[in-house]
Order: structure tokens, then sequence, then C-alpha cells
């Protein structure tokens, strides 16, 4: 790096510095603000319950009952088109088969699919799992990304070149791309991800053929090992979570984002593009991976893991802000809905008794349980909270990703690429019955102002 570039950087770095403190001195709001004209911030009412903004028969999210207005807490439920998830992941794991490609049939056409019907469907996502011509080579390996979920989002927009016909929004064209990006986009996380470890890790890449036959959870583990051997165990593992990523109702941020955005009549893949930027968030799917550096960073400091009051104190500073990354957050818990129970959460903790048990990682995973056992009465004491609160589906997700062997680098995308069939049926439902575009309303809080010539401003 030339003395001049350097010196240019430290130039535009004092100047932004300046430029900031600009803003700051004409921007900002009075918190009473919010409760004088009543915005209901973050689209929540002021008991947390969301602002209805649109109706859905695609999912429910169930987590407190309302009792002469007061909200009370309650275990928590999730419905897909009217079937509990719970008993979707029974009947897989009773008949030993994948099940995601069955749960994404019911969110993209609302009824259970019959075998013919499910057989062909798993054909379809198998044919379609490839990538256009030169796809890989212009769009993924000449611009690797560091980080996979903005290579995913990228992707997707790119593909619209690839599409004849990528506007149409008619139901038939719009099933046609959803189907389409249901089936590929693992492979683009995957290609992504070998990419992103040559280029930045300077590790070794490899591309291994797909193939067509073979499920969703399956091909992802396949093209993640170097021999391409994963046990039918490991599989049906990151099908079950799948499941549990596919959806989670209209409200959430990114499939209220795709929402939006299918309300303008834009086209399906600057919508997917946008729902994955939003799930990139730390405060929504990328909590997964704060959580893994969270626990991480716990195990590191605490020397006695079976040592309660250790980590009661530990989990105390990080809400003090005086661990972890300063926010004062204990990630992996708490929920908008979801208040005595996150059912996500509590399949996924089950399920991670067991494969720990089998992966000799029993030790972990009690320590999560402790964890879980402790936030709640730390947040009581040291923030005086009230509220019911409950671990959700981020706080095992990456503890069972590490036990599968799947990269830190891939929790958040997995999520992406699990809800795509959520986003979908979701944009599908909004193009078909919402009829208007979405747009909310806020409040100017700045009067008129004179106009003052250049030369009299100071």
């Amino acid at each position: 790096m030339s003395n001049n570039t350097d010196s240019v950087r430290t130039s535009l770095s004092e100047r932004l510095k300046d430029l900031c403190d600009e803003y700051r001195r004409h921007n900002g709001f009075n918190a009473k603000d919010y409760l004088t004209y009543g915005v209901k911030r973050g689209l929540r009412n002021p008991d947390g319950t969301g602002v209805m903004a649109g109706l859905t028969n695609i999912c429910n999210v169930h987590g407190f009952m309302m009792d002469d207005g007061v909200k009370v807490p309650d275990e928590g439920k999730l419905t897909y088109r009217g079937v509990d998830v719970k008993d979707i992941i029974r009947a897989c794991i009773k008949e030993n088969r994948f099940g995601y490609e069955e749960v994404s049939w019911l969110l993209l056409f609302g009824s259970l699919p019959t075998e013919d019907q499910l057989a062909k469907f798993k054909d379809t996502l198998g044919s379609l799992r490839e990538l256009p011509d030169n796809f890989v080579e212009d769009m993924i390996m000449k611009s690797p990304s560091k980080d996979i979920m903005n290579k995913l989002s990228r992707s997707v927009l790119a593909l619209y070149s690839f599409d004849d016909n990528p506007d149409d929004t008619s139901l038939e064209n719009i099933m046609r791309q959803s189907i389409t990006l249901l089936a590929c986009l693992p492979t683009i996380m995957t290609y992504a991800y070998q990419v992103k470890k040559r280029a930045f890790d300077r590790e070794s890449m490899f591309f291994h053929p797909v193939d067509l036959k073979l499920s969703t959870s399956e091909s992802i583990l396949r093209a993640l090992r170097p021999d391409m051997h994963f046990t039918d165990t490991e599989a049906k593992l990151l099908d079950l979570c799948m499941i549990l990523h596919a959806e989670h109702g209209g409200g959430n941020n990114s499939t209220f984002a795709a929402r939006v955005l299918s309300s303008s009549g834009t086209d399906t893949y600057a919508t997917v593009s946008a729902a994955i930027g939003s799930l990139k968030g730390p405060r929504h799917g990328g909590a997964n991976l704060r959580v893994r550096r969270m626990m991480e960073e716990l195990k590191n400091e605490v020397r006695d893991w079976s040592d309660e009051e250790e980590i009661y104190n530990y989990l105390a500073a990080i809400v003090r802000k005086e661990k972890c990354d300063g926010s004062g957050l204990i990630y992996g818990f708490g929920h908008a809905i979801y208040t005595l129970s996150d059912p996500r959460a509590v399949i996924l903790k089950h399920t991670a008794e067991k494969l720990a048990v089998e992966k000799k990682m029993t030790k972990e995973y009690e320590l999560y349980k402790t964890v879980e056992k402790l936030t709640p009465s730390v947040l009581a004491e040291v923030k005086g909270s009230s509220k019911v609160i409950c671990a959700n589906v981020d706080f095992y997700s990456g503890f069972v990703y590490d036990m599968l062997g799947i990269p830190s680098d891939l929790f958040t995308p997995i999520f992406a690429i699990s809800r795509i069939a959520g986003w979908c049926a979701h944009r599908i439902e909004e193009v078909t019955y919402g009829g208007r575009i979405i747009r909310p309303a806020y409040r100017a809080m700045v009067g008129s102002k004179r106009y003052i010539p250049i030369s009299d401003r100071k």
C-alpha cells in the first residue's frame, strides 16, 4: 500500500468523524415523542404484541393468550397450514423419512401431499438443483464473498438475468420461480462456501457433481464433505432443523420484508434477495452465530462448567455489558411471541441431547442447559425485568450444527435456504390476495424552516 493511499484513508477517516458529528448535532428524537404520538415502534403494540398488518393461511405462531386485554404466557405452538409442526416431525421420525420437501409442498400449496405428489415434487426439485451454465464461474468464483449470506443475496439477484420471464407476477410464473429457488439455493450456498474457503481461508475447495436423487439435506452434507460421506442419521437431523426453520408467520422481519416488496409488484428475485438481507441481521437469523460466539467465550472464561454460581456471574456480566460483545444481550433468548417455550427450541434441545451422547459432547450440552436454566433469573435480577422469557430456536441450532460438523459460516445460510419455502409461500399469498402496496405512516417531527442563502450561513 502506498503512502499516498494511507494518507487519503486517514484524511477520509477524519472527515467522516466530522460529518458524523454534524449529523448528530441536527438529528435525534425525544423518546417521549413516541408515546405522545402513539407510535408503535417496531410495529408492535405497547403490550409487545404485533400490529395486525394482514391475513394469512400459511402459519400460526402461538405463545400467549389474552385475558380481558392482559397478555397471559402460554406454551408455544407452531402450525404450518394448521398442522402442528411437532406432528410433522413425529411422523417423519416414526416412518424414518425426510420431511423438508413435504413441508415445502404444504407451505406452497396448502395441503399435505399424497405419496405420488410428493414423489413427483422431489423429482422436480432434483432436476432443478444444478445452476445455469457459467453461473458458478461468472457469479460465484469471480466475485467471492467473506459472508455467505451476502453471496446468497447477490446470487439470487443475478438469477434474474438467467430467467427468460423474470417480471411476470402471474401465479404460474411465481410458482415456477419459487420451486426453482427452493431447489438451487442450497447448491449456491455450498458452492459459495467452497469458493470462500479458497479465496479467504487459504483452504482447498472442492465441487462434487450434483446427485439429483438426494433430498435437500443429503445434498447439502454431500457437497460439504470432502469424501461426500454422511450418515442417514446426520442427514435426517439436518432435515429436522430445516423443517423447523421453514416458516414462522408473516410478521417476522424477513418474511414481512418479502411481503412488503411483493406488495410493490416487483420480481421474485428482488423479493427473496431482500428477505435474505433481513435474515442476515444479528437481531434475526444471524442470532444463531452470535449464540455460538457467546458460548465459545463463556466456555473459555468459565473455569468450572458445573459451577452454576460461576456461570450465573458470567451471564450477569454479559447483561451489564462487561462481557461478550458489549451489547448486554444473552443471545438465543426471548421472542416477540413465545413466552413459556419456543416449540422449535424444545425439539432441538431434545434432539441435541441424543446427538451429544453419540458425539461425546454431553459436557457441552449440559452447559447449554445450565445457561438456559439460569438466564431468566439473571435477566430478572440484573435488568429488573418481569418479562417471561425462554430459549428460542437460535440457542440450540448452532450447537446442533456444530455436532454435525457444519461450519459456522453456514449457520445463518442454512436458516435462509430453509426459510425460502415460507418466503415464497407468503409472496404468492401477498401477490394473489394482498391487493395493496404496504405503506405505513411516519410522523414528521420537523417544522417549517426558512431557506438561508449560502452566503449568510454560519
